[in-house]
C-alpha cells in the first residue's frame, strides 16, 4: 500500500532511536574496592602463606619420636638411649636399631632396688660402666648384658632407679613387683621379656653377686649342640626342705618327695632359645610354682624334654684359667660379701687379665 504524499515516514529504527535518547541512564552497580577492603585482604593471604612455610618447616625439622624398646610395660633402656638421634654412635654407625636384634646370647644379671651398691661394684669390675662399652662388648662377644629389675609402689625407689638409669641405660625394666618371694615368677616374667624383645641362641640367667667372664661365656655358648633344647648349669641334686624354719623351705615339697631332681644352681644358668619359646608362649597359671627359682625351672626342664649339660666352669670357687663365672659354692648362693670379694677377684690376674682359653686349647 502505497503512503499518501506530504506523509512523513518513519521508520521504526528512527523511533528506536529518539527512545533510547529520551531514557536515563540506568547505575550499574560499582565492583571497585577500597583500599581498606585490599589491604585487608593481602594481609590474610600473606598470613595464610607464612603459615604454611611453618608448618612445612616444622614437618620437615621436627625431631622424630624417641622409638621405645618395649614388651607391654618391660622397657630395654639402652636400646631406647641408643635410638636417639643425637647420640653419637660407635665407628660412625649411623643405622636404625632392629626391633629385635639377633644375638648368640641374652645375659640378664637379676638386681633389686636394695643392690644399687653391687651394681656400682660390677660397673667398677667386669661389667661395662657406660653405653658404649656395653656396646663394644656386645660387639666383641655377641652376648647384651642388661641389669633385669621389676617395677615398687614406692615411688622413692622408683625415682632413685630412674636417676641410675638416665646415667647408665644399661636396664631392663620388667613388668613385675619386685619382690624376693616372687622370684620364680621374676624369673619367668624375665625369659618372657627377653624372648619379646632378642633373638638370641641362647638366653642367660645370672645374679648380680657372681664374677663373671664373658669372653669365657661366649665361648661356651658358640660350642656346636646336637640339642636345640638345653639347659646349661651347674647340676645338682639334695634333699628336699621341709621345715617352715629352714632356709630353702619348699612349701610343695610333698610333690617332689624326699630328694630334688637334678637342676642347676640359681646363681647362674643358661637355656637355649627353644626352650625359652616354649616358656614365652605357656600362660603363667599353667607352670608350677615352688618356693625356690632354681627348683621352679629344673621342674620346667623335666617337662620339656631338654638335654641337661652339667658345666662346672660356671660354679667355680675361684678363679682357673677356665673358669666362666666365679661364687663361693657351696658356702653361698653367691659371693660371700660380694661388695668385698668381687674387687678381691677382679684385681688378680688369673681372673680379670688371663687368656680366653688355656694354651692348649688354643
Amino acid at each position: 500500500m502505497k503512503m499518501p504524499r506530504g506523509t512523513l515516514n518513519v521508520s521504526s529504527s528512527d523511533h528506536y532511536s529518539k527512545f533510547e535518547k529520551t531514557r536515563k541512564p540506568v547505575a550499574l552497580p560499582s565492583h571497585s574496592r577500597s583500599p581498606q577492603t585490599i589491604t585487608v585482604f593481602f594481609v590474610f593471604c600473606l598470613a595464610v602463606g607464612v603459615a604454611g612455610v611453618v608448618f612445612a618447616l616444622f614437618a620437615v625439622l621436627r625431631p622424630k619420636p624417641i622409638p621405645v624398646f618395649r614388651y607391654g610395660r618391660t622397657e630395654d633402656t639402652f636400646r631406647g638411649f641408643y635410638a636417639l638421634p643425637n647420640v653419637r654412635r660407635l665407628s660412625g654407625d649411623i643405622g636404625g636399631l632392629p626391633d629385635r636384634p639377633k644375638l648368640l646370647g641374652f645375659v640378664g644379671i637379676q638386681t633389686g632396688f636394695a643392690s644399687a651398691g653391687r651394681r656400682a661394684v660390677l660397673r667398677s669390675t667386669w661389667f661395662p660402666s657406660d653405653p658404649d662399652g656395653l656396646l663394644r662388648l656386645e660387639q666383641a662377644t655377641g652376648l647384651a648384658f642388661r641389669f633385669v629389675i621389676g617395677r615398687s609402689k614406692d615411688m622413692k625407689k622408683m625415682r632413685e632407679l630412674e636417676k641410675e638409669i638416665d646415667q647408665y641405660k644399661d636396664f631392663l625394666l620388667i613388668d613385675i613387683e619386685e619382690e624376693y618371694l616372687k622370684l620364680p615368677y621374676k624369673t619367668l616374667a624375665y625369659f618372657k621379656a627377653a624372648f619379646e624383645l632378642f633373638d638370641a641362641e641362647y638366653y642367660v640367667k645370672a645374679d648380680d653377686d657372681i664374677y663373671l667372664r664373658p669372653d669365657r661365656l661366649a665361648t661356651l655358648l658358640a660350642k656346636e649342640r646336637s640339642h636345640s633344647l638345653t639347659y646349661i648349669g651347674c647340676m645338682k641334686k639334695g634333699p628336699v626342705i621341709t621345715d617352715p624354719k629352714l632356709k630353702w623351705y619348699e612349701e610343695s615339697g610333698h610333690l617332689i618327695g624326699n630328694e630334688y631332681f637334678l637342676h642347676a644352681y640359681g646363681p647362674i644358668y643358661v637355656l637355649s632359645a627353644e626352650v625359652v619359646a616354649s616358656l614365652a608362649v605357656a600362660r603363667n597359671n599353667s607352670l608350677r610354682i615352688f618356693n625356690n627359682e632354681d627348683v621352679t625351672i629344673g621342674s620346667w626342664m623335666l617337662a620339656m624334654n631338654v638335654h641337661h649339660e652339667d658345666n662346672r666352669a660356671i660354679c667355680d670357687p675361684q678363679c682357673t684359667p677356665t673358669s666362666i663365672a666365679v661364687w663361693d659354692i657351696p658356702k653361698c648362693s653367691g659371693l660371700c660379701n660380694p661388695s668385698t670379694r668381687m674387687k678381691e677377684l677382679h684385681n688378680m690376674s688369673m681372673c680379670s687379665k688371663s687368656p680366653t682359653l688355656p694354651p692348649d686349647d688354643r
